[in-house]
């Protein structure tokens, strides 16, 4: 919270103001003076192994590795002299010893951190004679691909691994030379996230899913928002032609608030986007269990609006919480001004009116996470749903010394990072929050634990100065979460402040709460609706059975579409401009990479287009940022915002989301005191701790479309073969290709594996 200390330090004989123990590599290069480096990487513990950033420093009877000098007041640097340029040269030249000069088809051609600072030189010699430790590119998992003879040694995906993700999976064999990356096993085994791949200064670690498929000066990049996590990771798509190729996070195309992280869906899942099961029509199936038949655009939308209009006000409207927030507003504006009703809701695991209704404090960002003093997790599993913010609370313990508190019923993996763990009852998470906030003796009882366990709470909450983060979720009842979020100013003090962070599963479900003021319950609008219109699809399908009429917007045929009457393609997210928020209140801008694919639309377009047919225009002019100023002007926690003010992503803007003066919460808490007293004295605790990626490789509508994800759903099947593809030896659902056919040979599968051996570069054809 204090600010901290200036000093002077001269860098090239220019006198700069940088703050005192920031990194010396970090203060050269923020003030234009370009280190190289491979081994350092911000907020990784410092490795000093590549010796590339070597600088003089006045008084020093050497070169020093900058990215191991924290600045000193009065400190004189020099980064660029001949005798500098010497030391890189030689480092360069050790670097290139056993690396291959295969840039024409190494995937990072082009991108290669080696490629760029050994081609400034332009002349680096080579003397090393020795033969080559050549290795074979092999797969390490379904996603990953390694070319081990590319590496550097930097060791920035070990540290990526163990600091970043706190798994470990991946690190370094062998000594010397002959050092490599790799496995224990040689199989990685964890939540495949891929940020090993992403920091990678060379070609070594390779995205299984884009291999091979193009090269990166044939991309055209656009920044956007993940549709995916609510933690509203940025990343850059990567196109060519109308077809996406790629997803990565490098800052070379984006300083969002990950940086270079992403998890597994968002870097890899997003085969959907141009798969051939794209919904490419609009359809309507004219009689109750007949089919669905292909229409025009035109005759689809008069359809439509003839069917709404004679069900009068009996018209009910669902948003699903991964649409932008143009969409969701639209939505609602269509329930309240073309159908003339207030029955509309957001179709999401949990309502978040009970979270912002009552908000005492402010929401926290990222960035606050990472550098807190406490953090209290009160059920929930980041690691798995939330991972950007689990990262932060790993990084806030291990390189910031925070403490982190976790209340769970479940020994997650993140207790592992955990200063304290309270291992509560099942169930009991209610009882927590009124153990925390009202002292309840009778709460503590019921969870199973000793008092001297929340006495420590009490104590480290008390003795924190800076600031303390309150984090929780659905995991809690509607009632638990007004009474956490209405009282967590209670624990602030003058050296002490206190914020709050939500754990929502989807992409804009803290957007869908802003956008639907006055939304009714998602079981009330069914309820109450003999038509629908739906955008995106509902998790539970059976009360669309008796509906007169249904209208579903929508990217593939789903359960939900199975029950609709008309079916609408919409765009996918690479197709739209729009907005997310985050689970910060971040809005974050939706930028379209390519065409909308086949006869697909916005969202908010199609919702325009039956508003206009039905005699309401909303004056949009078929304009996204004419929807957000729209938004703008109705949202008061959006109010004054507009696509400008959310250009750059280096500096988000928050929402202003209204703290309340304080509600009547004494229902809440009396029957949140019933519930606790019902609870049993004695229960059996959960003691396993839950595989990595039982929530993260869940097969959904849009994460089946990448078949390594089939792999990952299935137990990550290990090969027989490494240097082939595991989609060349394994069925999607895990099975082995590598049977005996109905002849009695070899299956194809087998055959191919056997053709390939550790003497080939590449995956042999076999002659059919």
């Amino acid at each position: 919270m204090s600010e901290k200390k200036l000093v002077k330090v001269t860098i090239n004989e220019q006198e700069f103001e940088v703050e005192e123990g920031s990194i010396l590599i970090d203060a050269c290069n923020k003030n234009g003076f370009g280190v190289p480096s491979f081994c350092y990487y911000a907020d990784l513990e410092v490795q000093a192994s590549c010796r590339m950033c070597l600088v003089r420093i006045d008084k020093m009877p050497k070169l020093q590795a900058s990215c191991s000098i924290p600045v000193r007041d009065g400190m004189v640097v020099t980064t660029q002299s001949e005798e500098i340029e010497k030391a890189q040269r030689a480092m360069g030249e050790f670097l290139l010893a056993n690396h291959p000069l295969d840039c024409p088809v190494c995937d990072r051609g082009g991108e290669c951190e080696l490629q760029e600072i050994i081609f400034d030189w332009g002349d680096v010699e080579e003397r090393f004679v020795e033969p080559k430790n050549a290795h074979p590119e092999k797969f390490l998992s379904p996603m990953v691909a390694n070319d081990q003879q590319r590496c550097i040694v930097c060791k920035r995906c070990t540290r990526v691994c163990a600091e970043w993700m706190g798994e470990d999976e991946i690190e370094a064999g062998n000594r010397g030379a002959n050092t490599v990356i790799g496995t224990y096993g040689g199989w990685l085994d964890c939540s495949q996230c891929g940020n090993c791949v992403e920091v990678c200064p060379t070609g070594t670690l390779l995205d299984g899913v884009y291999r091979h498929a193009t090269r990166p000066w044939e991309l055209d990049q656009t920044i956007t928002t993940d549709t995916y996590s609510s933690d509203g990771m940025q990343l850059s798509i990567g196109s060519r032609a109308g077809e996406v190729h790629r997803i990565v996070a490098r800052d070379r195309y984006v300083d969002g608030l990950n940086g270079e992280f992403l998890d597994v869906k968002a870097r890899f899942a997003h085969e959907f986007i141009n798969h051939p099961e794209r919904l490419k029509t609009p359809m309507i199936r004219y009689k109750k269990g007949g089919k669905l038949i292909p229409a025009t655009w035109d005759s689809t939308i008069e359809f439509i609006a003839e069917k709404l209009k004679s069900a009068g006000d009996k018209v009910g409207v669902v948003a699903s919480s991964r649409l932008t927030n143009e969409a969701i507003f639209t939505l609602k504006r269509f329930a309240t001004e073309a159908v003339g009703n207030d029955n509309y809701a957001v179709s999401d695991s949990y309502d978040l009116a009970p979270f912002f209704d009552n908000l005492s404090v402010p929401l926290c960002t990222h960035k606050e996470i990472r550098y807190a003093k406490t953090i209290l997790l009160i059920g929930g599993e980041p690691e798995e749903e939330q991972t950007f913010t689990a990262k932060q609370m790993r990084l806030a313990v291990k390189n910031g010394g925070a403490n982190l508190i976790i209340a769970n019923e479940t020994p997650i993996r993140l207790k592992q990072s955990a200063t304290q763990f309270i291992h509560i009852n099942p169930d009991s998470l209610d009882a927590f929050a009124l153990a925390l906030m009202k002292g309840d003796k009778t709460a503590i009882s019921k969870l199973g634990i000793e008092k001297e366990e929340i006495d420590a709470l009490k104590k480290t909450i008390e003795e924190t100065e800076g600031d303390f983060i309150i984090s929780f979720g659905g995991d809690l009842s509607a009632k638990a979460q007004a009474v956490l979020a209405s009282s967590a100013k209670d624990l602030s003090a003058d050296n002490r402040r206190v914020l709050l962070h939500p754990l929502p599963l989807y992409n804009n479900s803290v957007g869908a709460n802003d956008m639907m003021q006055g939304k009714k319950s998602l079981d009330d609008v069914l309820k109450n609706s003999k038509a629908l219109l739906i955008g995106g699809s509902l998790q539970d399908n059976s009360a669309l059975s008796n509906k007169d009429f249904v209208v579903v917007q929508e990217l593939f045929e789903t359960e939900t579409t199975d029950k609709a009457d008309v079916v609408l393609p919409a765009a996918s997210f690479a197709e739209v401009d729009g907005t997310y928020t985050n689970n910060s209140g971040f809005v974050q801008r939706v930028r379209q990479a390519i065409e909308p694919v086949h006869q697909s639309k916005t969202d908010w377009m199609i919702t325009s287009l039956i508003a206009r047919e039905m005699g309401t225009d909303f004056g949009y002019n078929f304009s996204a940022s004419a929807v957000f100023r729209n938004i703008a002007e109705n949202v008061s926690a959006y109010e004054g915002l507009r696509y400008p003010a959310l250009k750059d992503e280096s500096r988000p803007v928050q929402a202003k989301h209204a703290i309340s003066d304080g509600n009547d919460l004494s229902a809440e808490i009396e029957a949140l005191q019933q519930k606790v007293n019902a609870m049993p004295d004695e229960a059996e605790k959960i003691t396993e701790t839950p595989k990595v990626g039982h929530k993260l490789f869940t097969l959904t509508t849009m994460t089946s479309k990448t078949p390594q994800f089939h792999l990952l759903a299935n137990g990550n099947p290990k090969p027989d073969n490494l240097l082939v593809s595991p989609l060349e030896q394994f069925n999607l659902d895990g099975s082995s290709k590598g049977d005996e056919n109905g002849n009695g040979h070899k299956a194809e599968a087998a055959v191919a594996t056997e053709a390939v051996d550790s003497t080939d570069r590449v995956n042999l054809s076999v002659d059919k």
